[in-house]
């Protein structure tokens, strides 16, 4: 009896242990690896289960790597214990006097205090209340206060030279509409042409539409165009498949605060509003009476926008959103995170936050940090918030088209990460006798972009158990 015993701790120690595991991947992961021609030493990856009290798996688990968008599981996480699940942002309208007879004969002032969800339609019903309430002349400027974040000069092109594209829109304490602008692309097959409609309101936009149409497969179809900016005008160029028939081009053409500036002259105009005075940035003076505020929706429901979807810009106005201080700084928040860490108890030696989004060149975590973390985040009262704004394989987000004929479809919650070099998912996989995993993976290699197999082999490895 006393050698079965001692038989099943050694067994039960080579399961949970993960030491004897750390050198042997999965075949079918070392496959696809091979395949790939991935090597093998730039790829970590842990696997365990939420309850067992160490690894099945791990590989290079304490290695310092970039986690791409995995990152984002830091700061929503951070973001929901610190600030909580219904937690919200305000954005003030405010004048130096009480309006008389529809008119403010001051300024007008827009406070904003970082709502990353403050669209176009929100922006309206702020302009709106104004109107409900009679105000139609602004008889001063329109001055907007951004001044609760402290940020350097934001370079739109720093990434990746690619200025227009809305992921590289920097964060900005009166971020409107995601400082973005759409367009809608139409295929018309009869005439051989594209057709481009402005959607968003504004009076001064010029496009000039140098598209060709062409008979290919949709495909990647944002990759064969071109958009330039210059002033009041975008030009697009390259071609736009006819397969395609409609979608949506959302561009970043110029900064928050010009974006704000337009899309409020062209709102307030629509609503019967007039300015008299000009657009400029300035703080709010403390005497300054609220008209109007606009409430955004739950952090709860923002966060599920920032990892479905994997929103840089909104996950990088959560970020400052979490610095202690006021005006908010990115080195603020680094320290607000790193501190609501170690009072957790999850010491990662090896975490460097850069901005909190996962768009950076040096960010780093293990992928033995971005376990514990998910473990502790497991056992937190905000874990419902934070899996169900998880991406579900083959379901939604940025899995909807991933793992549909894969055992984990349907079964894992997890946040996927892309950069050139980097490829990465974590997050959580229930298996087919109901047990939950903790996975992930990252891949740091020249050839990362063709690592997507692999990770899929290791998910439905998981699954299969």
């Amino acid at each position: 009896m006393t050698y079965i015993i001692h038989f099943l701790m050694l067994a039960m120690s080579a399961m949970f242990a993960g030491t004897a595991l750390a050198d042997e991947l999965p075949t079918t992961v070392s496959a696809a690896l091979r395949e790939a021609g991935i090597a093998p030493r730039n790829v970590a990856i842990v696997v365990q289960a939420v309850d067992a009290p160490q690894p099945l798996l791990t590989h290079n688990a304490r290695l310092p790597m970039n986690p791409a968008s995995t990152m984002k599981l830091v700061t929503t996480y951070a973001g929901l214990e610190l600030l909580g699940p219904a937690f919200t942002w305000k954005t003030e309208a405010l004048a130096d006097a009480p309006p008389a007879n529809g008119r403010i004969a001051g300024n007008l002032y827009l406070r904003g205090s970082g709502d990353p969800r403050l669209s176009q339609e929100a922006f309206w019903l702020l302009l709106r209340q104004l109107r409900a309430r009679g105000i139609s002349e602004v008889g001063g400027d329109l001055v907007l206060d951004r001044s609760a974040f402290k940020l350097p000069a934001h370079d739109p092109a720093a990434f990746d030279n690619e200025p227009l594209r809305p992921y590289n829109a920097g964060p900005d304490a009166l971020l409107v509409n995601l400082d973005a602008v759409r367009l809608s692309l139409l295929a018309d097959s009869e005439r051989r042409a594209v057709t481009v409609i402005a959607e968003t309101p504004d009076q001064n936009l010029r496009v000039t539409n140098r598209l060709r149409l062409v008979d290919e497969s949709c495909g990647d179809w944002r990759e064969k165009l071109k958009a330039t900016s210059n002033g009041d005008a975008i030009e697009l160029s390259g071609v736009f498949p006819a397969s395609c028939g409609e979608k949506a081009l959302q561009l970043s053409p110029w900064p928050a605060d010009v974006q704000v500036e337009r899309l409020f002259r062209a709102l307030w105009n629509e609503l019967g509003g007039t300015l008299a005075g000009r657009v400029r940035a300035a703080p709010t003076p403390a005497a300054a009476r609220t008209l109007a505020v606009q409430e955004s929706p739950p952090l709860a429901d923002i966060v599920r926008d920032i990892n479905k979807y994997s929103n840089n810009v909104m996950a990088r106005q959560l970020f400052l959103t979490l610095a202690a201080e006021r005006p908010a700084t990115t080195e603020a928040a680094r320290k607000r995170v790193n501190s609501w860490l170690a009072g957790k108890g999850i010491n990662i030696p090896e975490l460097v936050l850069d901005n909190g989004s996962g768009l950076s060149r040096v960010e780093r975590i293990s992928a033995d940090g971005l376990a514990r973390l998910l473990l502790a985040a497991w056992q937190s009262p905000v874990m419902p918030e934070l899996m169900s704004s998880l991406p579900v394989a083959g379901v939604d987000g940025t899995l909807k088209k991933r793992l549909g004929d894969s055992p984990a479809s349907g079964r894992a919650h997890l946040k996927t990460g892309y950069l050139e070099g980097v490829r990465a998912i974590a997050g959580y996989v229930l298996d087919n006798s109901g047990r939950r995993w903790v996975a992930v993976c990252l891949i740091n290699d020249p050839r990362a972009r063709l690592g997507k197999p692999a990770i899929d082999a290791l998910l439905g490895w998981v699954a299969e158990r």
